[in-house]
């Protein structure tokens, strides 16, 4: 990445700022203004995020708003309520509470005399989370979004629940922001309130985690802050990014489809990143795309974003599996409109252990029966990939000894794909809540087999999210499971396969019990979405190289350790997979705080015991200056019956070395056809 330190304004860090809600509440931010700013003002761009401005983010914020503020922009990070250096406690994402806030802020912004009253946001993950749902409140101030590994769907497509099935991520999650709610304000910043409001939060912030155990349909719950249940309010343009390796793909061509006119989309091959620090790389020159689109809708300049394909994908060449890529080998390639034109369909046909390519099969039908074990998942990888250790999925030969599979033979051509692949089975199962895994892998000469896609299905949620119903125990059924979007070249020689698993522990919660499924290969097939070359491909503009401002001056006091082990005792039949994601201890020198945050997961099963599966999370967070120094522990354990999850949790906070809070949570919640 090229670091900028030569911009077209001098720029002026305004640190802290107080913003003032309704309610006497004042918000923590830190202001980037292009010099001048209060006698010429000029548009404002907001960054409105929970993790700590004056220790979580920092680096990174220093990266952007400096950079967007040298090019002429008021440049904003805000801390949520009840986050940070900010007033009030946090108690879930996404509430009514922040979206009010979000929309004063705004208001704050557009009155201020360095503004001219045009207000655009960005954000990552949460950020373009509140991004688009603010959008859908059409505060007058807001004139743009870039909105990047977002959703427009909390219940179908987030961390909590994909296909009506609880994701591991949803108790990882969960445990970040345990941890996070438990940290407390800046002395150096808040004064003397610190510790008060600090207790406020460790009393009231509350085990987020209940909340989504509580909630496994599709209610309102999940529908507040959905875009989807009303794409027409969002009438702003909205550039939506994210990456292959991101848990948030899918919504970038749903936002293109169902904001038509307004909306760009782009998928790079990254985790869990914003493009210019994008990994796997290629990384791109995105912060001077956002300026493309700010200078084009907030300051009314003719940058040529209209013309920009409506979306822009990186075409996948086939690569052989390993849990971390520095680089995915591919191309750009682009489409007008989605749903695209230039997409076929093929029907691929099951027949036993086989994917038929050209659409004839026997007309005998066969019974094909599976019941995975319980480690049929432990090389999967993370949901979301943050490219913070080896969380992509691992050679799927690991996984295939447990399920069902399907190849074609050799390619004699090849293959380019681009869009949700999807499987229509018919099927049954021997108990009225099970699940069906589906992936879908490039298999090289060698046998060496890379996921590209896969997606997951509770069955009692084959009609309806919001109203599962129970499986009726040997009847026929006929599903529908979706995969996620992707793009992927297959080569000639190469094999495709599809696998079928009754279970994918720990990346979902296992059902509450041992599964048969039959599947039936006659009314059984793949769909592929099928995409030719394109000889426009070729003439796409390049991306320019990544750039950002400075970040902040760091010092590394302890290193950090990022891994994945997969541990099995034979004697006991104990499978565990352990994250360790240590990021070790630093100094942030602008500041003088010393930050440390280590986090420990690990997920258990025994032999296929259902009852067996564990998922245990230990975060430990410390913040020192000179004398004053806290530290906050977490725990959180979650369990399973067949009738019923078991949630237990610590937390304890100290100063120094003495304990001064200390909170316990047992819950049982009952499952509730998941």
């Amino acid at each position: 990445m090229r670091v900028v330190t030569d911009f077209p304004h001098p720029v002026e860090c305004h640190d802290p700022v107080w913003i003032s809600m309704d309610d006497g509440v004042e918000l923590c931010a830190r202001l980037w203004l292009p010099e001048g700013a209060e006698k010429a003002p000029v548009p404002a761009i907001l960054e409105y995020i929970p993790y700590r401005l004056r220790d979580g983010s920092a680096r990174r914020d220093a990266m952007h708003h400096h950079y967007f503020a040298g090019h002429g922009y008021a440049s904003l990070r805000v801390d949520l309520r009840g986050s940070g250096d900010s007033g009030g406690v946090l108690t879930d994402e996404y509430l009514e509470q922040e979206l009010v806030d979000g929309e004063a802020i705004l208001r704050w912004i557009a009155t201020q005399p360095w503004c001219d009253g045009r207000v655009g946001m960005i954000g990552i993950s949460w950020g373009g989370f509140n991004g688009l749902q603010l959008a859908a409140r059409r505060p007058p101030e807001l004139g743009a979004v870039v909105s990047v590994c977002s959703t427009d769907d909390r219940y179908a497509d987030d961390v909590h629940y994909m296909g009506g099935c609880l994701l591991g991520d949803n108790l990882s999650w969960a445990s970040t922001m345990f941890a996070y709610n438990s940290l407390p304000p800046d002395p150096g910043v808040v004064g003397d309130a610190w510790r008060e409001m600090w207790h406020q939060r460790l009393e009231g912030s509350g085990l987020w985690l209940a909340t989504w155990l509580e909630h496994p349909h599709r209610d309102a719950y999940w529908q507040h802050g959905s875009i989807c249940e009303d794409f027409f309010r969002v009438e702003v343009p909205v550039l939506a990014a994210s990456g292959w390796a991101d848990g948030y793909s899918n919504a970038v061509k749903r936002l293109v489809a169902n904001l038509p006119d307004r909306c760009k989309g782009l998928v790079g091959p990254w985790s869990h990143k914003y493009p210019h620090l994008g990994e796997p790389g290629p990384a791109i020159g995105f912060l001077q795309e956002c300026l493309r689109w700010w200078d084009q809708w907030l300051k009314g300049e003719e940058t040529g974003v209209r013309d920009d394909p409506a979306l822009r994908v990186w075409m996948q060449d086939s690569k052989a599996p390993t849990t971390r890529y520095g680089y995915r080998p591919g191309r750009w390639v682009a489409e007008p409109s989605w749903p695209s034109p230039h997409i076929s369909h093929w029907r691929l046909p099951l027949a036993p252990g086989r994917l038929v390519l050209d659409g004839q099969r026997s007309a005998e039908e066969s019974a094909l029966t599976l019941q995975s074990p319980l480690t049929c998942g432990l090389f999967a990888g993370k949901w979301c990939s943050y490219a913070a250790g080896p969380d992509l999925a691992h050679d799927q030969r690991e996984e295939d000894g447990g399920a069902l599979t399907f190849d074609t033979p050799p390619l004699e051509e090849t293959l380019e794909m681009m869009g949700a692949p999807e499987l229509e089975l018919e099927l049954s199962a021997d108990r009225p809540v099970a699940m069906v895994a589906v992936r879908l892998s490039d298999v090289a000469p060698d046998d060496k087999a890379t996921r590209v896609t896969y997606g997951l299905l509770n069955l009692a949620h084959r009609e309806s999210h919001e109203v599962p119903t129970p499986l009726e125990p040997g009847r026929r059924y006929r599903v529908r499971v979706k995969f996620n979007d992707v793009a992927q070249v297959f080569p000639c020689g190469h094999r495709l396969r599809l696998s079928l698993s009754t279970s994918y522990w720990p990346l979902a919660w296992a059902p509450p019990e041992r599964v048969r499924l039959t599947v039936f290969d006659l009314g059984s097939a793949l769909h592929l979405p099928v995409r030719p070359p394109r000889d426009e491909d070729d003439r796409l503009s390049p991306f320019a190289e990544p750039e950002a401002a400075p970040s902040i001056a760091t010092t590394r006091l302890e290193p950090g350790h990022h891994n994945w082990y997969v541990h099995r005792d034979l004697a006991e039949d104990l499978s565990t997979l352990e994250v360790i994601n240590d990021n070790g201890r630093i100094r942030l020198e602008d500041s003088g705080l010393e930050v440390a945050t280590r986090a420990v997961e690990t997920y258990r099963s025994r032999d296929d015991d259902f009852d067996s599966l564990e998922g245990m999370t230990l975060w430990e967070r410390s913040l020192k200056r000179g004398d004053w120094e806290v530290r906050t522990v977490t725990r959180t354990v979650l369990t399973s019956t067949a009738e019923a999850f078991q949630l237990h949790a610590t937390l304890d906070a100290y100063e120094g070395e003495r304990r001064v809070y200390s909170r316990n949570w047992d819950l049982t919640i009952p499952r509730q056809l998941v």
